[in-house]
């Protein structure tokens, strides 16, 4: 150990020993220092240099331990330790990420097994002959849809660089697309939707913007009053263009806007109805930002929320096509 010390404090020592040979010189030197014993000057200079030392050993001796490898210096030990610890971390990395892969494929499997069952009951609601409670089946047989869909999307996003396809995508046959599949909680809600200026193309994923925009009409029914209106309109400005998905329901508070985003977070009109699980926001903005989307939020609450989705101006087309 105290080996392993002194090779690592080689230079400092080299360092004190010239200091001290410079000294003795002015000190030969010099006539006035004549008077004052050499003996004296060194012992005192060698004193302070070993408490230096001691305290300096008392300190890293605790560290240096783990690195006492015999023939070794201490930086030589530090470097192999380090190489240890990297190899391990890289055979611990690998193995989770074997382990991430099994559970997002039990996951898939999972979710496409739950689609069996959920087909077989969509065909039953079908066959209902009153149609009041037909259309709260479909209601119902919508949310456990959407929340499978959900999780459908979380486990695909780990792998979304390997699982989009930017093109040319028409805007309104997304819209209608997603219209048509929460047509029934439209319906029992009485809610009114209005299409304008959305015969454009965007260059991005079709099925990563649909999920998008799944999430945030979903939300605008979830929260518009019976009897509401949610309106999905373009909008351009220098070049950007944006869709705009507005209502006027419940809205969200100024406190929660900041956080709407984050994971698991519900907000306060999700707490007081029970209807939020706090995860649709933070995958959207996940796609969003893999697909260089932008996604802004304008609320006030009892008047409505405005979802605007950013899409990338012209001259970043190539840039998004080749990332």
């Amino acid at each position: 150990m105290i080996r392993l010390f002194f090779k690592q404090h080689l230079l400092w020592l080299v360092f004190l020993v010239m200091l001290q040979t410079v000294i003795n010189l002015i000190l030969y030197v010099d006539k006035g220092f004549q008077g004052v014993s050499f003996f004296y000057i060194n012992l005192v200079w060698l004193v302070l240099i070993a408490m230096f030392l001691l305290w300096r050993y008392l300190i890293e001796v605790r560290t240096m331990r783990g690195y006492a490898v015999e023939g070794e210096s201490y930086a030589e030990a530090v470097k192999l330790d380090y190489e240890e610890r990297l190899t391990r971390n890289k055979v611990e990395l690998q193995e989770q990420r074997l382990l991430l892969l099994e559970r997002q494929d039990e996951l898939l499997a999972w979710v496409h097994e739950m689609k069996s069952p959920m087909t077989a009951m969509q065909l039953l609601v079908e066959r209902m002959e009153d149609m009041e409670v037909k259309e709260r089946f479909e209601t119902e047989w919508l949310r456990l849809y959407l929340l499978l869909d959900q999780q459908l999307h979380a486990t695909r996003l780990l792998t979304i660089e390997q699982d989009n396809r930017i093109e040319r995508v028409a805007l309104k046959a997304v819209l209608v697309e997603e219209i048509k599949e929460l047509r029934s909680w439209c319906f029992e809600k009485q809610i009114a939707i209005e299409l304008e200026d959305v015969e454009l193309e965007v260059l991005t994923d079709r099925k990563w913007l649909a999920f998008i925009v799944r999430q945030m009409f979903s939300n605008a029914v979830k929260y518009s009053h019976i009897g509401g209106e949610v309106q999905l309109s373009t909008v351009s400005n220098n070049g950007q263009l944006a869709l705009l998905i507005q209502d006027n329901g419940v809205g969200i508070k100024q406190e929660d806007l900041p956080r709407v985003f984050r994971k698991s977070y519900t907000g306060t009109i999700g707490r007081e109805t029970s209807a939020a699980t706090g995860m649709g926001l933070y995958l959207a903005k996940q796609a969003a930002d893999s697909l260089r989307l932008k996604i802004v939020i304008e609320s006030t609450e009892s008047i409505g929320t405005t979802v605007k989705i950013l899409f990338p101006k012209d001259n970043m087309y190539n840039e998004t096509l080749l990332t």
